[in-house]
């Protein structure tokens, strides 16, 4: 018992040593997402008291699953030693992906050869299982519910945000890690509300079944009409599905019960299991979302305060990015707030490391799905993403060897030296 309590003796030494060393003492965070979760266990690892802010009531399953590639997983590993190793007790790893039309027919099998090639899977795994593990390794205490972020004030000491309840805190930095509606973003950019892509989104997760559904396998089914599903085992007798199709119109269906009714429709006739599960999924279950983006800017920080994750970079789901992008934020920032003299240089060895990088993968994942319908894609490409659009166009494997080879703690360093 003693030798356990000289462990952790020491190892409040070390964070209060690096607390001394850190150019900020009390970091805010707005939003208690799965970034905001990464990036307070990342400064608090580097000594700095992170306090996480979010607008929900309470941390509750929400009906997603995703995908975390290994950029991403080896960000976490980074910020957290070991935790890789129980999120995948907790999902699936995507071993073979099917695609398929939606007859069912195969089109073309690929058996992942990401853990082989770059040493991390393609894990699939239930969001909230995620945000439990995440949470777990914080102090609960420091997680304050239902504080929407609406405001903040900055002087050069220190920000106040401004929350919803009429509550405010106070603290020498703050990062806007509350998602493509970012109430932080709008201060720092003002971009307004985020641009509609004309492709609505349904999606769950349940616990279902079928021959068809192999354990870490993933099936990706497509029609020439702009409609497409995935149905991906997420560990524990789970299944994500997530489905998506054009349309021109934004508007929400309204009730849950013409949400699957709409969903139902869309997929009518679809080959088995998807009318199934479909069927089979409760209708409050079901959650039904405009895909949106923002264009990319080139500074995400002012004074005291930067952005994170959704807030940052928002991007088309097409590569599976959001989240594995997100941790390398949360990495990239510690790691520069950490080593840095000022705040100041810790924020520009931020915006180095991590802009023109989500620039690319915007830009990629625009250029994969989000608008390739679009007869005026192309243009609105270009214009977006002037100075990146031929280095997202590259070959697959080149830009899965730069993509998945990043390293986060090589480029904290770097940027350190």
């Amino acid at each position: 018992m003693r030798e356990v309590t000289n462990m952790n003796e020491q190892e409040e030494t070390r964070q209060e040593k690096k607390s001394k060393l850190a150019v900020v003492k009390k970091v805010a965070i707005a939003g208690g997402g799965i970034g905001g979760l990464a990036t307070a266990i990342a400064l608090r690892k580097q000594g700095i008291d992170a306090q996480i802010y979010e607008r929900a009531r309470e941390l509750r399953p929400v009906g997603a699953g995703l995908s975390l590639l290994p950029n991403g997983l080896k960000a976490l590993e980074g910020i957290e030693p070991g935790i890789v190793a129980r999120l995948k007790q907790a999902g699936s790893q995507g071993e073979i992906i099917n695609l398929q039309n939606k007859s069912g027919e195969t089109i073309l099998q690929n058996k992942s050869v990401l853990m082989e090639k770059y040493g991390m899977p393609m894990l699939n795994i239930r969001w909230s299982r995620l945000q439990e593990i995440l949470a777990s390794a914080l102090p609960p205490d420091i997680i304050h519910l239902n504080h929407r972020c609406i405001g903040f004030e900055q002087d050069r000491d220190r920000v106040t945000v401004n929350f919803e309840n009429g509550k405010t805190a106070e603290a020498d930095f703050l990062v806007g890690a509350d998602g493509i509606n970012s109430a932080v973003r709008q201060i720092l950019i003002g971009d307004g509300s985020p641009r509609y892509g004309g492709r609505m989104s349904w999606r769950a997760v349940i616990q279902y079944s079928h021959e068809l559904l192999r354990a870490n396998e993933v099936i990706l089914m497509t029609a020439v009409e702009g409609k497409n599903i995935a149905l991906i085992d997420v560990g524990g007798g789970y299944i994500f599905w997530s489905a998506g199709a054009l349309s021109a119109d934004d508007s929400s269906s309204g009730n849950a019960a013409a949400v699957k009714s709409r969903v139902s429709q869309e997929f009518a006739g679809w080959a088995s299991p998807v009318p199934e599960i479909i069927e089979a999924t409760d209708a409050e279950a079901i959650v039904e979302r405009p895909i949106w983006d923002r264009p990319p800017v080139s500074s995400w920080s002012q004074g005291r305060v930067t952005l994170l994750g959704d807030a940052a970079h928002p991007m088309a789901p097409s590569l599976g990015q959001g989240a594995s992008t997100a941790f390398e934020d949360a990495r990239i920032l510690a790691l520069c707030i950490g080593s840095a003299s000022s705040l100041e240089s810790a924020i520009a060895s931020y915006e180095t490391a991590r802009i023109e990088r989500t620039k690319i993968i915007q830009a990629r994942s625009a250029f994969v799905g989000l608008r390739s319908y679009d007869p005026d894609s192309e243009k609105y490409f270009e214009e977006d993403f002037s100075g990146v659009a031929e280095r997202a166009k590259v070959g697959n494997e080149e830009f899965e060897e730069w993509l998945y080879r990043y390293e986060c703690d090589a480029i904290g360093q770097t940027l350190a030296s």
